[in-house]
């Protein structure tokens, strides 16, 4: 082929070129455009100014394939999720996303599917190369911790923990907002109190229970009935008809989240021909958007996802870049968001 009829083929921006390219135009090492675009500390921002900006000149893009195969890193993040059904966790795995990607890394997703245990997702996991492990609503068994201690994988649960407490963890403080709610409801001159469960094996239905029995117990007030709703709309939805239709039925119900609570809502006004919060007082537990609604308006209390989100990625990224810190901890506290779902007789 000729010359010209070469030069007569459009050139594609960025195709060949190479991190030799960027160095060069950028009078840097090679190395260094390695460490700008792995975010390395020690690349100052001068520098790092100057090699992207070479890179936006010649199109230039990271082979993420090749920066793994040089820092024995991927970039990739498991975050392996037990519930698609609730609102709440699609804005978490937003956040997720989001934060990961300013730290340079990624999202590789993987839910477990109805009937699946969330060990054989992690045995999944285990087949790709992963650098962490985010658990988001799933149950994890102290096996599969330990499978992925010896897979050198870091692992961290969000809204969730082990009793054992061998792995980092980030959750909502579940039992103090359970005690909120309970004293919430309490000043606001309710006397008779229920409360429609999510998964009874899981750590946040036990331990916003625990919170809301406990306070009413120290207010001297009677248990809670309650009555199983699976953490879903349906299950909401016929658990408050169980509760709404015994003889001394209750005059404040707080549903373990808000699809429960919004289920609720329509068993009352739908199925009953009931009254919200006339007849009965409603309140949720997550802030999910639909809870705003106009329509809704569901009182809850909100998780600080934001925080949330932050926490549980920092501490991931530092147990991959130091794989020897101990597990940890974190409780972030909850915020009630007053709506008209609860009768307000006295101010709280």
């Amino acid at each position: 082929m000729s010359d010209a009829a070469n030069s007569s083929q459009p050139k594609v921006k960025g195709a060949g070129i190479t991190a030799w390219d960027v160095a060069r135009i950028a009078g840097v090492s090679q190395s260094t455009v390695s460490r700008a675009f792995a975010n390395s500390q020690l690349v100052s921002r001068e520098t790092r100014d100057r090699i992207f900006s070479a890179a936006e000149q010649l199109g230039y893009q990271v082979n993420i394939m090749a920066r793994g195969l040089s820092t024995q890193k991927s970039g990739l993040i498991a975050v392996v999720t037990g519930s698609t059904r609730n609102p709440f966790y699609w804005d978490v795995l937003r956040l997720v996303d989001e934060r990961l990607q300013a730290e340079d890394m990624h999202v590789m997703l993987m839910t477990v599917k109805e009937g699946e245990s969330t060990d054989s997702a992690i045995r999944k996991v285990h087949q790709y190369r992963v650098d962490g492990l985010l658990v988001l609503s799933a149950e994890l068994s102290s096996k599969a911790i330990d499978e992925c201690r010896e897979f050198g994988l870091p692992v961290v649960l969000f809204n969730r923990y082990v009793e054992s407490g061998n792995v980092s963890a980030v959750a909502c403080d579940n039992v103090v907002a359970g005690r909120d709610i309970a004293q919430f409801l309490y000043n606001t001159n309710h006397r008779r109190f229920a409360f429609i469960s999510g998964l009874e094996d899981s750590s946040t239905n036990k331990d916003r229970l625990q919170g809301y029995c406990d306070q009413l117990q120290r207010l001297g007030c009677p248990p809670p009935l309650v009555e199983g709703g699976d953490f879903t709309y349906e299950g909401g939805r016929q658990a408050v008809k169980r509760l709404m239709l015994q003889a001394e039925r209750p005059e404040a119900i707080f549903c373990a989240n808000d699809i429960m609570a919004i289920g609720a809502l329509d068993g009352i006004k739908v199925d009953l021909g009931m009254r919200v919060p006339e007849d009965v007082s409603i309140i949720g537990f997550d802030d999910i958007s639909m809870a705003s609604w106009s329509g809704i308006e569901l009182t809850t209390m909100r998780q600080q996802t934001t925080r949330m989100v932050e926490s549980a990625v920092e501490i991931l990224t530092q147990r991959i870049d130091a794989p020897d810190l101990k597990p940890e901890f974190r409780l972030e506290p909850g915020k009630l968001m007053i709506r008209r779902t609860v009768r307000l007789d006295r101010q709280a």
